[in-house]
C-alpha cells in the first residue's frame, strides 16, 4: 500500500462547540484509535483532500507534534448536503496486528462472454481484506478472460496472497450479463 504523509495538531478542547470552531478555521477534527491511548487532533482541510478523494487505499504516516504513527482511515463523516468533511477517525496499525480495510477491485482481460455479445458488469467495486498492513495490496486484480456468457465470479473464486477476504463468500464480484443482441444471436443460431 502507498503511504500518505499527514501532519496533525493535537487539540485539547472537545465537544460540538470546539469542533464547530475548528471547522470555521478550515480544520477537520480527528481521532486516532488503536494500540496506545486515543489521541485527538486536527488537520487542515486542504491536506486531506488527496487522502480522501482517491480510489486507492493508503497508509497514513501521521505526525502529531514530535510523535510519528502509522494509521489507516477507519471512518469518515461527511455533511449530507454540502459534502464537507466533518470528522475523520484513524486506526493505528503495526506489523503485528492485522487490520481490515476496503481495497478497490480491478478487472483485467477480455471476457469470453463479452466476445459472444454479453455485457461485463462489476458488481463490487471494493472488497474487505484482513491482514497485516504491509501485506495488503493496493488493489485486487481479477482476470475475467475465462468468464462466459451468463457466468459470474464470486468472492470465493478470488485469492489475495497473505490476506483473508471478509466479504460473504458467495457474493457476486463480476458477471457477464446476456444482452438482447446476444439473445437474438443465440435464437438465429438455433
Amino acid at each position: 500500500m502507498k503511504t500518505f504523509e499527514l501532519v496533525g495538531t493535537p487539540r485539547s478542547e472537545f465537544g460540538k462547540k470546539a469542533a464547530k470552531a475548528l471547522r470555521k478555521e478550515e480544520l477537520i477534527p480527528c481521532n486516532l484509535y488503536g494500540l496506545g491511548e486515543n489521541v485527538t487532533f486536527s488537520v487542515a482541510k486542504e491536506d486531506v483532500r488527496k487522502l480522501i478523494y482517491t480510489p486507492d487505499t493508503l497508509v497514513v504516516a501521521l505526525t502529531l507534534g514530535d510523535v510519528k504513527k502509522m494509521a489507516v482511515v477507519k471512518e469518515l463523516q461527511v455533511h449530507p448536503i454540502s459534502e464537507n468533511i466533518l470528522h475523520i477517525d484513524f486506526l493505528e496499525v503495526n506489523e503485528k496486528k492485522p487490520v481490515t480495510v476496503e481495497i478497490p477491485v480491478q478487472l483485467i482481460g477480455h471476457a469470453e462472454g463479452v466476445k459472444a455479445g454479453g455485457k461485463l458488469s462489476l458488481e463490487m467495486r471494493k472488497l474487505k481484506v484482513n491482514g497485516i498492513f504491509t501485506n495488503i495490496p493496493e488493489r485486487v486484480v481479477v482476470d475475467v478472460t475465462s468468464l462466459g456468457l451468463g457466468k459470474k465470479l464470486a468472492v470465493s473464486d478470488i485469492k489475495v496472497e497473505n490476506c483473508k477476504l471478509m466479504n460473504v463468500q458467495d457474493a457476486c464480484v463480476a458477471q457477464v450479463k446476456a444482452t438482447r443482441a446476444s439473445a437474438a444471436a443465440a435464437e438465429t443460431a438455433e
